[in-house]
């Protein structure tokens, strides 16, 4: 798994770094049960603060696309691929609503009247 990050964008690093995460579960380059590398090795090679890849990891954990405990690490869930894959969907829709001029007010109106 290859995590990339930009620190010259405007996007927060631990965004990018769950983001990227994410990318790789749609693409299938991690599977259900494969574990993440640990927060510590990440921070170390990518030269960024233990605390912004725990950001990101949580992030992960609070979306169901990863499941952390204490001695086994971040684990990619069985669900992870098609959160992932809806999250991009979600992407595409508010993308489409701001072309067309629908607040974001409104689409959620839409998203919760079609969730009833």
């Amino acid at each position: 798994m290859l995590i990339r990050i930009d620190p010259t964008r405007e996007e927060p690093v631990f965004a990018q770094l769950a983001a990227s995460i994410r990318a790789d579960a749609v693409a299938g380059r991690v599977k259900p049960g494969d574990r993440l590398p640990s927060a510590k090795e990440v921070a170390g090679s990518l030269g960024v603060n233990l605390h912004t890849v725990l950001h990101a990891y949580q992030e992960l954990r609070d979306e169901g696309l990863i499941d952390m405990r204490r001695g086994r690490g971040a684990v990619v869930t069985d669900a992870a691929v098609a959160i992932a894959a809806l999250d991009d969907e979600i992407r595409a829709l508010v993308q489409r609503a701001d072309e067309i001029g629908v607040s974001r007010q409104a689409l959620a109106g839409l998203v919760r009247a079609a969730h009833d």
